[in-house]
């Protein structure tokens, strides 16, 4: 059976879970400092107590959690950390979003009650929830990218970009918030980008959007060495494309095959080279190198030397300028290698 101290302490109880966070009018309230914690780690609530303490007992919110060394909460997290003479803690395992709130640690001594609040305060991890899928888009389109991410603090977000060209411009910051927005994308902007979260509680999170942009053929650079007859000669043709140009070798308006007649074409990644094993003097004059996708046609002349003379040609960006009957000529010649 109850004695008065304890239906004195039990009544008071029942105030607090009537009036959270109110403490007893009879008594004092002392409020500590906030304690803050991450997500997934403990957390000690301390109250001080003498051993003039008759009762004492943890609370949070509407819900008593200890009276002395019995245990109300069925959480399996909470522990009676330490039933000391001058200390009564509880610890909470595993703390999650849900345990933040005003903790009361109320005491009864000599009938006068007093309680002791705390604030829990969880802080959780920036983490990215939903960012935009890759992209394949032609040159010119405008293109948006969404990053977006929840944590406590909120998180700030920053974009990088990491540009897919050797020669580009390498990693870069390029703004902050959870869009990107990109008005008439060009070749140059193809590449990855990088969704950097961070509320500084752990390492930031990171994930990529991958960005192609696709456009039609540019032939960079042409070159050809002077070459002996009965020689081996070779004709270069560089061309950047995406999708990857299909590159053919024309003299005049005749296109050239592998074949047993000493020439070998063979492209590998933007480069095309057209061999001559055996060079005649019929070989000589200029040829074209004929680059196309589904965007685009562009062509480039090389001329194949005698001795001594080198033909050079670097940087140069080739529009579609050959004679029509030529371009007629690949373009049929294209559609009539489907049937």
């Amino acid at each position: 059976m109850c004695n008065p101290a304890c239906f004195i302490f039990t009544v008071w109880l029942i105030g607090l879970l009537i009036y959270p966070g109110v403490p007893a009018r009879s008594g004092e309230s002392y409020l500590k400092d906030n304690i803050t914690v991450r997500q997934g780690d403990s957390a000690v609530l301390k109250c001080n107590v003498d051993n003039k303490v008759s009762r004492v007992a943890w609370l949070n919110r509407t819900t008593i959690l200890f009276t002395g060394n019995e245990k109300w909460s069925l959480d399996p997290r909470v522990v009676l950390l330490n039933t000391a003479v001058t200390e009564y803690s509880i610890k909470i395992i595993n703390v999650n979003l849900y345990d933040e709130g005003p903790y009361v640690c109320s005491i009864l001594t000599n009938k006068k009650p007093e309680s002791t609040k705390v604030h829990l305060i969880v802080q959780v991890p920036a983490r990215i929830v939903n960012i935009s899928a890759d992209v394949s888009v032609n040159e010119g389109s405008n293109v948006s990218l969404m990053c977006l991410a929840i944590g406590r603090p909120e998180p700030s977000i920053l974009w990088k970009f990491r540009s897919s060209k050797s020669e580009g411009k390498g990693n870069r910051i390029i703004t902050e918030g959870e869009y990107v927005e990109m008005t008439g994308i060009t070749k140059d902007m193809s590449g990855s980008y990088d969704c950097i979260t961070s509320n500084d509680i752990s390492p930031p999170d990171v994930k990529t959007v991958q960005v192609t942009v696709n456009y039609p053929p540019v032939i960079s650079r042409v070159r050809s060495t002077g070459t002996a007859v009965g020689q081996k000669g070779v004709l270069w043709c560089e061309v950047s494309a995406v999708p990857l140009a299909d590159v053919q070798w024309y003299k005049g308006e005749r296109r050239l095959f592998n074949g047993p007649n000493g020439v070998k074409i063979e492209n590998k990644g933007k480069q095309s080279m057209l061999t001559f094993f055996n060079v005649s003097e019929e070989d000589y004059g200029n040829y074209t190198c004929v680059a196309m996708n589904t965007l685009g046609i562009t062509n480039a002349s090389i001329i194949l030397y005698g001795p001594g003379a080198i033909h050079d040609v670097n940087n140069a960006a080739f529009s579609p300028t050959s004679s029509f009957l030529l371009l007629t000529l690949v373009l049929t010649l294209s559609v009539l290698s489907k049937f």
